[in-house]
């Protein structure tokens, strides 16, 4: 990541040192995961879907630690994977847009709340924010080669009402709290780097 973009990473302290958190990141560039997965302070698990392991990706995808999904179903393997992380202590990544967009937290799936409350693990919002300053771009899905690229981690919030309720409406509250949260920290992130 250093060798091809210059990315620069504000309040990392902000991921709690230790105990389970999800990182839920917005997604507009391939290199969005990687570059949380190499700036980040602890090993992320992020949730990646299954055709990307192809080929040597697949090994090494899995040496890391990534979870791989099939995003058309329900994949109950990876849901177990993923809540597994979490009871182990560990950093679950999660794009709660599901996919590669604008990258505006727009519109979230309810996975993002599922876990959250399911858990109980504090989220951590996180801006990848990639350059803007005009110059073409080689492949349109990434930030311009040794463009600037800020990583704005956020303050760890609780998702769900306190009361450990899992019910479709307590997660449709916990998704509208979420995208509240997430969309307050793109916007302070979009004024704190100039964005």
């Amino acid at each position: 990541m250093n060798g091809l973009w210059k990315p620069r990473v504000l309040g990392a302290w902000r991921i709690p040192g230790s105990g389970p958190v999800i990182l839920a990141v917005n997604h507009s560039h391939n290199i969005d995961g990687p570059m949380v997965i190499g700036l980040s302070p602890r090993p992320v698990h992020f949730l990646v879907k299954k055709e990307a392991f192809v080929g040597p990706l697949d090994p090494f995808l899995r040496a890391i630690g990534q979870v791989k999904v099939d995003r058309s179903v329900a994949d109950r393997g990876a849901i177990g994977d993923a809540l597994g992380v979490l009871r182990a202590g560990g950093v679950l990544g999660i794009f709660p847009e599901g996919t590669r967009g604008e990258g505006d937290f727009a519109s979230l799936r309810a996975g993002l709340a599922y876990f959250a409350v399911r858990s109980g693990a504090p989220v951590v919002p996180v801006a990848v924010l990639g350059s803007t300053d005009g110059r073409s771009r080689l492949i349109p899905a990434l930030p311009p080669l040794r463009g600037r690229v800020d990583v704005v981690f956020g303050d760890a919030f609780e998702a769900g009402d306190g009361d450990g309720r899992r019910t479709r409406r307590a997660l449709d509250e916990a998704t509208v709290r979420i995208q509240k949260r997430l969309t307050a920290h793109l916007e302070h992130a979009r004024r704190l780097t100039g964005r």
